[in-house]
């Protein structure tokens, strides 16, 4: 019996180190995407390009690391999946907010500017994401 208690406690060890680096990983995603998306939305400056590793770069990683199963591959695809939609959906909400208390604050005459402003950086965001697709 203490042969078998040594393995579960061993296999629950590996489970718990794999979440762990999930985990780690995960923070990493999204203080790199959130740092590069500061710079370029608020600060109206470009940020070098970084990003996150693409989602199968990931995942193949943690299968190499984890020997993660073919179930556990479409899984963990899933919550990257997931956490990148959730980070964009934030970060857009988060942009929007900000835009509002920097307008709020603004002369009449300061606000048209501001939207031309804006409008140069969103063209730019465009082109940027047209050329990171090529």
């Amino acid at each position: 019996m203490e042969a078998t208690s040594t393995g579960n406690r061993s296999k629950t060890r590996r489970e718990a180190a794999g979440l762990v680096f999930v985990v780690f990983l995960l923070g990493l995603l999204v203080g790199g995407v959130g740092n590069h998306l500061w710079g370029e939305r608020v600060w109206g400056h470009q940020v070098p390009r970084q990003g996150p590793p693409p989602r199968a770069q990931v995942v193949n990683d943690l299968t190499r690391e984890l020997q993660l199963t073919p179930d556990q591959q479409q899984k963990i695809g899933a919550i990257i999946d997931d956490t990148r939609a959730q980070m964009l959906t934030e970060h857009d909400k988060l942009r929007q907010e900000g835009r509002a208390r920097i307008r709020a604050i603004l002369t009449p005459d300061q606000q048209p500017k501001f939207d031309q402003f804006l409008q140069r950086i969103n063209e730019q965001h465009k082109r940027d994401q047209a050329q990171a697709q090529h």
